[in-house]
């Protein structure tokens, strides 16, 4: 169960940086889906795999992001004196079911994009997850230790 946590946040952060991802690819510089075939050792196939179902899933996640912002600016915009707590309620609601629904879809993605790796590939990433974990609590202790 660690594991797909891990692999879930790694996963999540992909998603969410489609956009730099895209401006990377386009700059030659390696993208994630080549960092992460160099951390687990992915093979052509799995690679192509894994861009199939982020690129197929992209759009959509996309279109609901976009979605999520607007209807929190129109919450925003009923913050004023003479507010509307039922349109406030609705739009809340309308917000939480397009956020379950962006959980829903980046979490069919993550557990799509984990079938395609090998059980060897698995616990190299849990490996490599505990071992970033733990530098990135090395380097807090060390902030902290300075200020």
């Amino acid at each position: 169960m660690k594991l797909a946590k891990l692999f879930g946040t790694a996963l999540v952060a992909l998603s969410l940086s489609a956009p730099a991802l895209a401006q990377q690819a386009a700059g030659g510089q390696p993208d994630q889906v080549d960092q992460l075939a160099q951390m687990v050792g992915l093979s052509e196939d799995q690679q192509e795999e894994i861009r199939g179902i982020l690129d197929g899933m992209q759009d959509e996640i996309g279109t609901l992001r976009e979605e999520a912002q607007a209807l929190q600016q129109k919450m925003q915009g009923e913050i004023k004196a003479d507010y509307d707590e039922d349109a406030i309620r609705d739009h809340a609601e309308d917000l939480g079911e397009v956020t379950g629904e962006i959980a829903a879809l980046s979490t069919l993605m993550q557990a799509k994009v984990d079938s395609v790796f090998t059980q060897e590939q698995r616990d190299e990433l849990d490996k490599k997850m505990q071992q970033m974990r733990q530098q990135m609590q090395q380097r807090q202790m060390m902030q902290q230790q300075g200020q």
